[in-house]
């Protein structure tokens, strides 16, 4: 084992891109969505303007589906002129429907990983996002005996984090968070003293992109996969 790692007695798993496949299926209701409201505004301005209205609306609904498709309604409405017809409205709601009901496809590696793991440490899920959503795709997963439990956060900012260390009566030097977000799994961890592992995946969110003067001279490693954590944890 990694010297770094001998104290750590809990490992958090982000969840969305880290476990499964997510943000394809976001890429791809984006797709749709910009040919529904074809007839008012250019692809790559619905693109834009959808974003916008993302951002604007995380205070108000945080992050998950069911907030992306309050944004898109909203999105419609305004690019629209608030002409659009009830049909395009229903379509906007069949395209949140379809994302919720999708499979849940794991990535390469992730049980024989966790199966190994759950046998040493402590694991939880540590997730951004919709609960009810995020329980409905642990249970699709078939993965749920390996965690100790599920932690659906707000946002994953220091305090957050600094929080739920506070809530496992864990030192900040016993937490490894594992995740393919720099600005959600990585940096906030490492800004408390905590352990991180960025795995990237290989679509990201605007939202989620981080500068490189960010993570200039930060302490964290990054993998290629999920299956080579077990180098320096086994």
């Amino acid at each position: 084992m990694n010297k770094n790692y001998e104290n750590i007695k809990v490992i958090g798993f982000d969840a969305d891109d880290t476990l499964w496949v997510n943000e394809t299926y976001f890429r791809e209701a984006e797709a749709e969505f910009a040919l529904l409201l074809s007839d008012y505004e250019t692809l790559n301005k619905i693109d834009q303007e959808l974003f916008k209205v993302e951002i604007k609306n995380l205070e108000l609904y945080g992050y998950g589906i069911k907030a992306f498709v309050l944004s898109m309604v909203e999105t419609a409405l305004e690019l629209s002129n608030y002409n659009v017809d009830t049909a395009t409205i229903q379509a906007i709601l069949s395209i949140g429907k379809k994302m919720l009901s999708k499979p849940v496809e794991l990535l390469d590696g992730v049980e024989e990983v966790l199966k190994v793991l759950s046998k040493k440490y402590r694991l939880i899920l540590a997730t951004k996002g919709d609960l009810l959503d995020q329980e409905r795709k642990l249970i699709k997963s078939g993965l749920t005996n390996y965690f100790h439990h599920i932690e659906v956060l707000s946002d994953k900012r220091e305090a957050n984090y600094s929080k739920l260390l506070s809530h496992l009566d864990i030192e900040p030097s016993e937490f490894l968070m594992i995740g393919n977000s720099l600005k959600s799994d990585i940096l906030p961890l490492v800004n408390i003293k905590a352990h991180a592992i960025h795995i990237p995946f290989h679509t990201t969110w605007a939202h989620e992109m981080v500068s490189e003067m960010e993570t200039n001279g930060k302490a964290y490693r990054t993998l290629k996969s999920l299956k080579d954590v077990l180098k320096l944890l086994n």
